[in-house]
């Protein structure tokens, strides 16, 4: 634990902090990520205590463009090289052969690694001054809903890591697509904003394994954000089809979010809704928290559909839920 947590603007102060084995939040154009030298044995193993995360859960790691992917990994096969040409900078992680040099730590022992190029510039300029990989999983505590503001993510993380960059800005509000690149087709471990629509026109063979994903038995974890429960908030998650569903008990603090048209019950204690799947994806982790700061005991979330940015979405309400 650190003695107090600072908050930086400066990106030069953020990338010294990650030389100097330094846990450091930043935003990114998906959710905030928690950096730190993925090179670092030690530096590492503080990130997963600070996040409470199980060590078998691999870790992203970021490179500041697309030139420096052998900073990370030690080849380029070509599924990678043609979604990297295609969605780089961007919200896509390829995992690929590991470089020597990262730690094994990041990679829970696999001889892959999950590269990423953010698209976004407070989060490249960081790594670029940092002159190093930095490995990077969302800035929240394990199992809870990903922070992208600043200040959910000290909610979480206050006196566990060294500074966080106050700087909020437009984000998608999901992670990272996470695509497996090693073998001879390219295979979708993890939904997120690249669609798997938008894969399969470059690669039209892509496959995805979410199913294997959700298991609870799975004995090896192939990509960060693949275990239950996670992304959950203290107030009890359930999915509805639509505001129809529910029906809100004596007593209990309930609050609604979905899609436009709606009409909700009178007696929510909170409620939102959306226009576009976008807006419902980029607003999700922020409601559930907001929901949490106002002592809600209950959430019923309506079910994004399936298809397009929508899927992502619906597998991180799923796992929000868990079992309800």
């Amino acid at each position: 634990m650190t003695a107090s947590t600072v908050l930086i603007e400066s990106p030069r102060e953020a990338a010294d902090l990650l030389r100097g084995g330094g846990l450091v939040a930043f935003p990114t154009e998906t959710v905030f990520g928690l950096g730190v030298d993925a090179t670092n044995d030690e530096a590492v193993q503080k990130l997963f205590v600070a996040k409470g995360r199980p060590s078998s859960n691999p870790l992203i790691v970021h490179v500041a463009d697309a030139g420096r992917w052998s900073d990370a990994a030690a080849m380029l096969t070509p599924s990678a090289e043609v979604l990297l040409a295609e969605f780089a900078p961007g919200p896509l992680t390829v995992v690929l052969p590991k470089r020597a040099e990262v730690s094994s730590l990041v990679t829970a022992g696999l001889g892959t690694v999950g590269l990423r190029i953010p698209d976004h510039p407070i989060a490249a300029e960081i790594i670029r001054l940092a002159g190093r990989p930095i490995a990077a999983p969302s800035a929240n505590r394990s199992g809870r809903p990903s922070g992208t503001r600043w200040r959910s993510v000290l909610e979480d993380l206050d006196g566990r890591v060294d500074a966080v960059v106050q700087q909020d800005g437009p984000s998608l509000g999901l992670e990272s697509t996470v695509v497996d690149c090693t073998g001879p087709i390219a295979t979708v471990l993890r939904p997120g904003a690249v669609t798997t629509e938008q894969i399969r026109r470059i690669l039209p063979d892509v496959r995805e394994i979410v199913s294997a994903a959700n298991r609870c038995d799975q004995p090896v974890v192939l990509s960060p954000g693949t275990l239950h429960p996670h992304y959950q908030p203290h107030a009890s998650v359930h999915l509805v089809d639509s505001p129809t569903s529910i029906s809100v008990a004596r007593g209990d603090r309930a609050a609604y979010c979905g899609l436009l048209p709606v009409d909700t019950p009178d007696s929510l204690a909170m409620h939102a809704v959306y226009s576009t799947v976008g807006e419902y994806a980029a607003a999700f982790y922020e409601f559930l928290r907001e929901a949490d700061r106002n002592e809600v005991t209950t959430i019923y979330v309506q079910l994004a559909p399936d298809e397009g940015i929508g899927h992502a979405l619906r597998d991180r309400q799923l796992r929000a839920a868990g079992e309800r």
